[in-house]
């Protein structure tokens, strides 16, 4: 059963500002009667510029496919409860809560550190992860338009980009992809964890709706864009029922493969998530909460490489099972093109002015 209290915040993810471990002090609600007024009443949306030095930044996790992310974003409107990135937040003095989907943080000159990482003799072209944290087309970006910047260096130096979203925008760009594509310089992901529309509001309340997902996987297809979903994370008590349905949709719009994660519950996530699943699915809430430990050794929190990814024991092997057959009937003879590592123009000059 959905909540729909007063004191729900609609139309966010996180209901509660959870604490952030690099502080000593934290707001806490534990006396409500020595409040003149609620602390919290219609959370709004903040933004800030960022200017870091760098953007490209290596990846030391075994479990992901690619060794850089680029991060044009921090924090993330979308709002998803479940999001492992929520935690990155409190690096900068924030919580991984209402905070996360509210204070962002903005990094407009990314295309040009980029550029400049291109063009330093260091650097050995690999793909790059467009992000690797937030996403990279959330609703600021329509606004910011760093993205978009961000592939026309891809373009002009022709190197290979890989990209993961759940929002329609990226058909915006669909020309630069379009001509990253020619030279196998492009992946696009298109995340997808429910069908079920019910759901998918609550647990990303400002993302678009899986139909409008699929439909962005049809055209990236059609336009000869490599593109693949990823069916995660999988929730045990919640979607993971739906994998075999949303990979034969991804299938039918013309996805060229598939990959999905088990849910996993770090640091702040676990206050998070239990506190959005305790007022949205009451009835379910033991066994998910169960379930999910039963894929990582009897935590919901899991740093383990390989096992934090996928799960393991019985359950975990019958999601993997599931996920497989179904892959095996839906994608049979369907790849995605591998990287071309080639096409790089090494060397040039700075096109942007510092």
């Amino acid at each position: 059963m959905i909540n729909n209290t007063q004191d729900y915040f609609k139309g966010r993810g996180a209901q509660i500002q959870s604490g952030n471990r690099f502080l000593q002090q934290r707001i806490v609600q534990e006396h409500v009667e020595g409040l003149d007024e609620e602390m919290i009443l219609h959370p709004k949306t903040e933004v800030r510029i960022e200017h870091p030095k760098g953007i490209v930044n290596p990846i030391s996790s075994p479990d992901l496919g690619m060794s850089f992310s680029l991060n044009p974003y921090q924090g993330c409107e979308h709002g998803c409860i479940y999001c492992y990135a929520r935690n990155s937040h409190e690096y900068y003095g924030y919580s991984a809560g209402l905070d996360f989907e509210t204070k962002l943080m903005v990094k407009p000159d990314a295309p040009q550190l980029l550029e400049k990482k291109l063009l330093s003799k260091s650097w050995k072209v690999t793909p790059i992860s467009l992000s690797g944290n937030t996403d990279c087309y959330q609703p600021l970006e329509k606004e910011m338009k760093i993205t978009r910047e961000l592939l026309k260096v891809f373009v002009r130096y022709r190197h290979p980009v890989g990209l993961i979203t759940k929002n329609r925008l990226i058909l915006r760009d669909v020309d630069l992809l379009q001509d990253l594509a020619k030279d196998r310089l492009v992946q696009v992901y298109i995340s997808i964890t429910t069908l079920d529309e019910a759901l998918r509001r609550t647990m990303e309340p400002r993302t678009a709706a899986a139909s409008k997902r699929l439909n962005v996987v049809e055209q990236l297809s059609k336009a000869g864009v490599p593109v693949a979903v990823m069916n995660a994370p999988i929730i045990p008590g919640l979607n993971h029922q739906e994998i075999p349905a949303v990979l034969k949709a991804a299938a039918d719009h013309g996805a060229q493969g598939a990959g999905y994660t088990v849910v996993r519950l770090n640091g702040q996530l676990e206050v998070i998530f239990s506190d959005w699943l305790r007022k949205n699915f009451p009835d379910r809430f033991d066994k998910v909460m169960n379930q999910i430990a039963d894929l990582h050794g009897g935590q919901v929190r899991d740093n383990q490489f390989g096992r934090r990814m996928k799960g393991e024991g019985v359950l975990a092997q019958s999601i993997q099972q599931l996920f497989r057959q179904s892959r095996k009937i839906y994608f049979a003879d369907r790849k995605l093109p591998e990287f071309n590592l080639t096409a790089f123009r090494k060397g040039g000059n700075l096109s942007f002015e510092f």
